[in-house]
């Protein structure tokens, strides 16, 4: 099979973030393509089905999911195949509807730090676009409240020390409120605003919020959101796919 740049980009985004629904296949598949919109689900399952013919991606239905997940296998990328039955696997599957959102507004994704020391707190990813370094929780439910405190005392030293321009907490309607609450309390009112919460996750961590009002590029797809419904992106790469696909099985 002939591997292209969006494949490969693909594959190394998957690799970082473990495993992702079709939803987040594609906004990815968008983002990497250079558009701020999704590509179509039948799109993205199409390129889905093309590298799990092939072994790069391993696909299944869990049980906290209506459809499926898919991961980048051992062949793609050297790494074991995820667990599904893991209680951190719907927190992988959130993480990865957020982080493909930050691709689609042109920002890269990356896992964070190790935390240095007990002490230090690791965020779920950092989004980069230029300038703008934000910190992204993504939170299913609400923490214990005690280690909240030293968690914002941290994301306080790394917006002083490190360029952290923001810190977004994505979870559900009850975190967001948790967590606006304590950040109320325990950050300096300077910071204050720098700390978001985004209560667009439900509880089996699947997207369920607008796509628009967080990132700071006005695009048409974000007014077309707002008119009622996200645009999918009809990008050259996949039209060529699509009609290499339907030749073949002709």
């Amino acid at each position: 099979m002939q591997m292209t740049k969006r494949d490969v980009d693909m594959l190394e985004w998957l690799g970082v973030v473990r495993v992702a629904d079709v939803d987040a296949v594609r906004w990815a598949l968008g983002g990497l393509s250079g558009s701020s919109v999704p590509v179509t689900s039948r799109r993205a399952n199409m390129w889905i089905a093309r590298l799990v013919e092939v072994g790069l991606l391993g696909r299944a239905r869990p049980n906290f999911r209506d459809g499926s997940v898919v991961w980048a296998t051992h062949q793609a990328i050297g790494r074991s195949n995820p667990n599904l039955y893991r209680q951190t696997a719907r927190h992988e599957v959130a993480v990865a509807a957020v982080s493909a959102r930050y691709l689609a507004h042109g920002y890269t994704w990356a896992r964070d730090r190790v935390a240095p020391s007990r002490g230090e707190h690791q965020a779920d990813g950092v989004a980069i676009r230029g300038d703008e370094i934000e910190l992204v929780e993504v939170e299913l439910t609400p923490k214990t409240l005690h280690r909240y405190p030293q968690i914002f005392r941290n994301h306080a030293a790394r917006m002083d020390r490190e360029g952290v321009t923001r810190v977004v907490y994505f979870g559900t309607s009850e975190v967001s409120r948790v967590v606006s609450r304590e950040a109320d309390r325990h950050l300096f009112h300077a910071l204050r605003p720098k700390l978001l919460t985004m209560p667009v996750i439900d509880v089996r961590g699947t997207w369920d919020g607008p796509d628009f009002g967080l990132w700071n590029s006005d695009t048409a797809a974000d007014s077309d959101a707002v008119a009622g419904g996200v645009v999918s992106a009809e990008l050259p790469g996949l039209d060529n796919l699509e009609r290499s696909m339907e030749s073949s099985r002709a």
